[in-house]
């Protein structure tokens, strides 16, 4: 019994940890992007290669990112355990299964873009220059890199779950309306992270009570039943 109490708890800090630390990420990564307050909408491939050239604080937080797509997977999971026994059962598990099949592309994409970059800037500029073409062909997605636009699943499959918690009400209403506010900006395009960031923020808004919470030994209990009642 205490190794059982002791496991349900671990999960449930666990948890709470990913719903703080998987937003904030967000934050530090976005707010880490060159020319913040100076906003290009649509870069180009050669441009987006330029910016990223020997920035290595670029290139770190977007190995966060990378990382943090697996904590995306708990979160997603979490939501589908809120909407369990309701009404909104369905759309939590059809969200769930695509938040995480949208995050394994997530992190696809940052490892083609991103770490490939970091380990090509190693390499002495004559040499650097000789790899345009290839940087080129995987910056605009040339071939089965196409497969990574399938990351745009993610914040699809949690706005799924989010919809369902309008009815169902697993958390807070405010919560669910910051998170739908956030998420259709969360992926938007390179050279405006001001976008970026004040979404993230938002979903940090949106997540982290409920992180404390379950740090704090709450949000486990049942939801109320198909809160139809509005």
């Amino acid at each position: 019994m205490d190794e059982t109490v002791s496991l349900r708890r671990t999960k449930r800090v666990g948890t709470g940890l990913c719903f703080i630390a998987f937003p904030l990420v967000w934050v530090l990564a976005f707010a880490a992007h060159p020319d913040l307050l100076h906003p290009r909408l649509a870069l180009g491939p050669a441009e987006l290669i330029r910016r990223a050239h020997g920035d290595g604080l670029l290139q770190a937080v977007h190995a966060l990112v990378t990382v943090n797509t697996a904590l995306l997977v708990v979160v997603a999971l979490e939501l589908m355990r809120l909407l369990d026994g309701t009404s909104s059962a369905r759309a939590g598990l059809v969200g769930a299964a695509l938040a995480v099949l949208g995050a394994c592309l997530l992190a696809a994409d940052k490892g083609a873009l991103c770490l490939t970059m970091s380990a090509l800037d190693t390499l002495p500029e004559p040499d650097f220059a000789r790899m345009m073409p290839g940087l080129l062909a995987i910056f605009s997605f040339k071939g089965w890199m196409a497969l990574v636009w399938g990351l745009l699943l993610m914040p699809i499959g949690v706005m799924i779950q989010a919809v369902g918690m309008l009815r169902a009400r697993g958390l807070p209403r405010w919560q669910v309306v910051l998170l739908l506010a956030s998420l259709p900006f969360i992926g938007f395009p390179d050279g405006a992270e001001i976008v970026n960031l004040a979404a993230a923020l938002l979903l940090t808004a949106a997540l982290l009570p409920h992180g404390v919470r379950l740090l704090r030994g709450r949000g486990e209990g049942a939801l109320s039943r198909d809160a139809g009642a509005t």
